[in-house]
This record gives C-alpha cells, sequence and structure tokens, in this order.
C-alpha cells in the first residue's frame, strides 16, 4: 500500500525519530502546533477510575485522531500517522512526567529500589482508523542515595522523562535489569512498530 515506506510521525521526540530511522522507515514529522513549546491538542489527564492501559489507549487513539485532523486541514497528503505515549506505573498508579525539581525528586525517591512498569502504546492512524499495539516492559531500580538524586537532579536529565529517568540516559546507572522492551522503555518499541507498519503494507526490509 505504501511502497516507499512513507508516514508522519506525530512526536517531537528525538528518541522516536532515532528508533524510526534504526529500521529504516522514511517519516516527516508532523506537529500537532505550529510553535514548539505549546502543548497538543489532547487532554493527556487521566480519568478518575481510568486504568493505566485504558489511559494510554484513549491518549494514543486521540493523538492519532488529531493528527488526521490536521492532514486534511493543512491538505497534506494523506499516509499513515505514527502515534506514541509512554507512561511509568508504580503500584498500579500512573507516574507522568515531573513539572519540576522537587517532584522529579519525590519520583526517584519512590522507585529506588524497586521495580516498576513502563508502558507504551504506539498507534498507526490510516485515514479514520486507528490501529493499537501495547508494549509492557518491567524495570528494577537499585537502591538510590539522596547524594545520587541530588547530583543527578542537577544534570536536568529528568526533564521531560515519564517518571523522572530515561533508560538511555545518566539513569541507567540506576537499573538493575529490564523484562521487555528496551526500545519500548526508550519511547517506541520497534517489534510492535513493525508489526503495524507491516500489517499496514509498509516494509521494514526491502
Amino acid at each position: 500500500m505504501f511502497p516507499d515506506r512513507q508516514i508522519y510521525l506525530a512526536s517531537r521526540s528525538p528518541r522516536r525519530r532515532e528508533l524510526l530511522k534504526q529500521i529504516g522507515i522514511k517519516f516527516n514529522l508532523l506537529l500537532m502546533r505550529e510553535t514548539i513549546g505549546r502543548p497538543i491538542d489532547v487532554d493527556e489527564t487521566p480519568i478518575l477510575g481510568e486504568t493505566p492501559a485504558d489511559y494510554i489507549y484513549r491518549v494514543v487513539r486521540a493523538k492519532a485522531s488529531e493528527g488526521y485532523k490536521r492532514i486534511i486541514q493543512r491538505k497534506f497528503p494523506v499516509l499513515p500517522v505514527l502515534v506514541a505515549d509512554t507512561i511509568v506505573i508504580l503500584d498500579g498508579s500512573i507516574m507522568g512526567k515531573p513539572k519540576d525539581t522537587f517532584e522529579a525528586e519525590k519520583m526517584l525517591k519512590s522507585l529506588s529500589g524497586r521495580s516498576h512498569q513502563v508502558l507504551t502504546a504506539i498507534g498507526l492512524g490510516i485515514k479514520d482508523q486507528v490501529q493499537i499495539r501495547l508494549s509492557t516492559t518491567t524495570v528494577r531500580f537499585r537502591e538510590i542515595s539522596e547524594r545520587e538524586i541530588r547530583r543527578y537532579l542537577e544534570s536536568h536529565n529528568f526533564l521531560d522523562k515519564a517518571g523522572a529517568y530515561a533508560i538511555q540516559g545518566l539513569a541507567a546507572v540506576f537499573i538493575v535489569e529490564i523484562s521487555g522492551s528496551y526500545s519500548g522503555v526508550m519511547g517506541l518499541p520497534l517489534y510492535e512498530t513493525a508489526q503495524l507498519l507491516e500489517e499496514a503494507g509498509i516494509e521494514i526490509f526491502v
């Protein structure tokens, strides 16, 4: 259906761009708003009583729908839109991106010496149809001292990161083991991404 492997990527994440390039997928960035730094047009506030899985499915579906609307509004060529969302789960509760240093410190102290789950959902929207896959990975942190947390926070590596860390960043030294998808924790599980793309007729290997 799409022999040139061309899609839109509706994400500002440089990590997701790198991962798509890794598997040879050509893409154009589809930004929801024109000004960098403004939020996308999707309400990512959890709904009371919503499970983490229900939450991430809802957000990804909404992102894909908004992406298709932007294509039509801007009269762009109609191509598949790839979207993704990553959340950290601790004790069944969603741990989002910290608003400030204080919140990041609180998150890292909660994660210290414990296992948590990282959920990344990806959606591929083709016109008004959206297919979604979910990747779940368990990550275990070693005990982190207060001094280590303070030094880590000084690096500002927690900014714009769910759970206040990125597996490919400085926080890698805190991770004892992972069970699941490394690329999923980065923000784009390549196994599930390849499945979606190939089902849509986009070849990974040519």
